[in-house]
């Protein structure tokens, strides 16, 4: 194996290897580096396991929604079953199919620990003892982002779940005590409720809390009919565990809440504890500020345009896909500056992820789904936009009756009256993640909300609450 490379990634999760990938593509030669799996957080911690979990959840809901199939459905979800097709999407925790897709795509790989240790070298620390490494041209950062443990007495010493134990789980325990209320503690509320587990769900700000506020609140209202218990606007104070093995969380409300595990999902923490960034001038621990072409800021690098971050490390949007997104841009523009050929950087151009800044899109896999994109109404007012939002009931929308009996949802659109665009819109209900992608497209395309009265939704779909959205916001003026 070469010690020598145009492009360096130290992470092997779906953004590297997409950087890998497309700077290869691009007539580059590239080694990846990963110290854990090839494939990273998302296939096997993080987004295919949970979606796994909650697949069979969502499944059972829309058969007993729907009369004829739901007088079909009379035993209860089979949680062996569930756990061995979890096991089946994370190939049994074995990354050798990704291993292959490396060889085929011409990356090499360093299984290893990677730390930069000057401008353009990294140091790999593999089982075999230390390689030393260096670029011709860059080297890309894509380590991704942890759990962060909030820093409560006694939290660490009960041995919390994080979200890696809980879509790796191999028995549901009796009772779930979930700390958090983002998108992570939202989602495995709806899974390990479903599974059989007697969830409470302790959020100091509420569900999905940077969303639209209807978003947490249906969701909140379904986990409760579920039989989740929601503890909002309290905060833990300390957890100890008892005789009996079970965590006790005191509250700050003087209440407590006993359970059999907790989870914790108060947010992310980057990857980036000792990676040698000092050596560059940059800080270990801190999360990498990048410009549109995910080139990192820092003096150090102004000039020699050498090291790159893209995916959650860079806290930009802490989404596989925008990761991806990112990381299809930055090997291009990796390439493009490595053989001196033209760099797209403007706006919406080839070597940059403008989306980033105010069209990413994003599902939340709970029951209501929450399908989202751009800005919501606050964050549109916040930026200085004058805004309209409108709101559609979609339990109102013939296709979503026939979805579902009792379909209950809601939708809305963030429109910017100055430039008659969509900015931002919000789709909660059952099934409602496949409308996402066109909201996306208004979105991004800056589709003038006149324009969007010519895209006629097929009769009857979920998709007709578009011409119902519309209609609540009034035809065009001649």
């Amino acid at each position: 194996m070469s010690t020598n490379y145009d492009l360096i990634v130290i992470g092997a999760g779906p953004v590297g290897e997409n950087i890998a990938d497309y700077a290869t593509k691009g007539g580059l030669s590239t080694v990846i580096i990963e110290s854990e799996l090839v494939g990273g957080e998302c296939s096997y911690w993080a987004c295919m396991p949970s979606k796994a979990l909650l697949r069979s959840v969502h499944a059972k809901k829309a058969a007993d929604r729907v009369g004829g199939a739901q007088e079909a459905v009379t035993g209860e979800i089979d949680v062996a079953a569930v756990l061995r097709r979890r096991d089946s999407f994370v190939s049994e925790y074995r990354d050798a199919s990704q291993v292959e897709w490396l060889e085929s795509a011409g990356i090499d790989l360093v299984r290893g620990y990677g730390r930069v240790t000057g401008v353009r070298t990294v140091e790999v620390t593999t089982d075999d003892g230390v390689v030393e490494l260096t670029a011709n041209a860059a080297v890309a950062i894509a380590t991704g982002s942890a759990a962060l443990l909030p820093d409560i007495p006694g939290l660490a010493d009960v041995s919390p779940w994080t979200s890696r134990e809980a879509t790796a789980v191999t028995e549901i325990p009796t009772s779930l005590a979930i700390i958090g209320g983002g998108v992570v503690a939202a989602e495995m509320a709806t899974a390990f409720t479903g599974l059989g587990s007697a969830v409470t769900v302790i959020a100091r700000s509420g569900l999905l809390g940077p969303m639209e506020p209807f978003a947490g609140e249906l969701v909140g209202t379904q986990l409760e009919k579920d039989g989740a218990t929601l503890r909002l606007g309290v905060s833990p104070t300390a957890v100890r565990r008892n005789e009996q093995g079970d965590v006790v969380l005191e509250l700050d409300d003087g209440s407590r809440v006993i359970a059999a595990e907790v989870l914790v999902a108060t947010g992310r923490t980057p990857r980036t504890d000792d990676l040698g960034l000092a050596s560059v001038g940059l800080t270990d621990g801190d999360w990498l500020s990048v410009d549109d072409t995910l080139l990192v800021d820092a003096d150090t690098n102004s000039d020699e345009q050498w090291l790159y971050a893209a995916g959650d490390v860079n806290h930009r949007a802490l989404l596989t896909h925008q990761g991806k997104y990112q990381a299809r841009a930055a090997g291009e523009v990796i390439a493009a500056r490595a053989l001196g050929k033209p760099v797209d950087d403007a706006p919406w151009g080839a070597h940059v992820a403008t989306a980033d800044h105010g069209a990413v899109p994003q599902v939340t896999f709970t029951d209501p789904e929450v399908a989202s994109v751009g800005l919501t109404e606050k964050a549109a007012q916040n930026a200085g936009h004058h805004v309209r939002s409108v709101d559609y009931e979609i339990g109102s929308i013939a296709g979503a009756s026939l979805q579902a009996d009792g379909y209950e949802g809601r939708a809305r659109l963030v429109i910017d009256e100055e430039r008659d665009i969509v900015l931002g819109a919000t789709f909660v209900g059952q099934d409602v993640a496949d409308l996402l992608h066109s909201a996306t497209i208004a979105v991004v395309g800056q589709v003038p909300v006149s324009r969007l009265w010519h895209a006629v939704p097929s009769y009857p779909t979920i998709s007709e609450v578009w011409l119902r959205l519309l209609e609540s916001y009034g035809r065009p003026r001649s």
